[in-house]
């Protein structure tokens, strides 16, 4: 099933007196990009986690978020008392240089960085194998997201694709007009010229003129574009690099019909499905 890079996925539980919440987003990127933010205790788990993370989700910038809070509502922590002692003499010494008379500098030592420090306890094998259902229950919603935006980008495409097929079957109408009045200015032209026309030789050059704005090949492979284009978002699998390129080549069709309308009518019609090609595109690069 087509899916969306955008998605959002939360897992959490409760074991070993606290309580630890996955979190993560992902948006649209060329490849997997994934940042993490993670407890100081579960660092020597990074790379196991970027891998899961990679191989879970194929492409996307993905953001993954760990947190642990104690049950209890207690969090050991420890001061840095040799980094607390520095940051008092510099503060005695600042006030003194001012002018200002010493205060109590303690409550502004103790908010500043990495004078209070976590006390970080080691994971055991046990916790190890929590997180990880943790993480692989939040790949778990984050995947079922991205399918239900899928879901939404299928709508999308499909009513943009039927749009711009249905302008295409409204071209042949004007193309019997196109032929009369580029027949028209051709005879107007060598009227001012003022001199005899060999009819003969006036519709030899005609009918090259005209093959040579013919779009009965433009409109073929645009059909076959569209219909390729409703193929391939149906598909399994990672498809938006793909739908990238037909999403391409139906705006070189478009683009070459417009340059061969010689009608305003069939030119607002290639305006109109360019007008839902952009939308197509906008939403191709959302998709996985």
């Amino acid at each position: 099933m087509l899916q969306s890079m955008t998605g959002y996925g939360k897992a959490f539980g409760t074991f070993f007196n606290k309580k630890v919440t996955v979190e993560m987003r992902s948006l649209n990127s060329k490849g997997t990009d994934v940042h993490l933010k993670i407890p100081g205790n579960y660092k020597s788990y990074e790379l196991p986690i970027r891998k899961m993370i990679g191989s879970a989700l194929e492409r996307g910038k993905v953001e993954c978020l760990i947190t642990e809070e104690s049950i209890e509502g207690k969090a050991k922590v420890s001061i840095n008392k040799d980094l607390a002692v520095a940051y008092y003499k510099e503060m005695k010494d600042l006030a003194g240089e001012v002018g200002e008379e010493p205060k109590d500098f303690l409550t502004t030592i103790m908010r500043m960085p990495e004078v209070l420090q976590a006390q970080e306890s080691e994971v055991s094998d046990e916790e190890w194998n929590e997180v990880q259902a943790l993480i692989k229950e939040a790949l778990k919603n984050i995947t079922q997201f991205r399918e239900e935006e899928g879901e939404s980008l299928i709508a999308d495409f499909s009513s943009s694709i039927n749009e711009i097929e249905r302008l295409l079957q409204e071209v042949p109408k004007f193309e019997e007009v196109r032929i009369e009045i580029i027949r028209e200015r051709m005879r107007k032209g060598l009227e001012k010229l003022q001199e005899g026309v060999d009819e003969n030789r006036f519709e030899q050059e005609l009918i090259y003129y005209i093959e040579k704005l013919d779009v009965s090949e433009e409109k073929v492979r645009l059909q076959h574009h569209l219909d390729y284009f409703r193929t391939t978002m149906n598909e399994s699998g990672a498809m938006g690099k793909k739908l990238g390129f037909i999403s391409q080549e139906i705006g070189r069709e478009i683009n070459t019909l417009g340059s061969k309308a010689y009608h305003a009518d069939l030119q607002k019609i290639v305006v109109d499905m360019k007008d839902y090609l952009e939308k197509i595109k906008e939403q191709v690069l959302n998709t996985l």
